[in-house]
């Protein structure tokens, strides 16, 4: 059965994707974090409360729980009660995670800049417009 235009187009942005995470993986690991924990401390200013941030990334809440526990071992997060809801954890990314941050997000940024230039200039624009209007 032969592939729709939809699922080609997806199946090479997930190549891509991988790709870039794979190229990005032994160099993050190095700063002393999987891949997948540098999404979560980037997107913790934007999603400061667990269960928002394991939504908002699509991450199992039981492994959200053990990625945020590893950055907090790290000293890259601090977990508070949050005073607006007592009920509720607040993260907070700390100095050493923006260090952290300041240095892998970079990396993936270059692991993409270096496909994002095969585009002509037109050509980023337009993919950038068709990235929002599918967000």
């Amino acid at each position: 059965m032969p592939k729709s235009d939809a699922t080609q187009t997806w199946t090479g942005l997930y190549k891509l994707v991988s790709n870039i995470i794979v190229g990005v993986a032994r160099p993050i690991e190095a700063l002393g974090l999987e891949v997948k924990e540098l999404f979560v401390l980037a997107d913790i200013d934007d999603h400061p409360h667990p269960a928002a941030l394991a939504d908002a990334l699509c991450i199992p809440k039981p492994s959200m729980t053990v990625y945020l526990k590893h950055l907090e071992k790290l000293g890259l997060v601090k977990r508070e009660i949050d005073p607006n809801d007592l009920r509720r954890h607040r993260l907070t990314v700390t100095a050493a995670g923006r260090k952290v941050l300041a240095k892998g997000l970079p990396m993936m940024a270059e692991a993409f800049g270096e496909r994002h230039d095969k585009l002509t200039p037109a050509q980023q624009a337009e993919l950038a417009k068709l990235i929002a209007l599918m967000s």
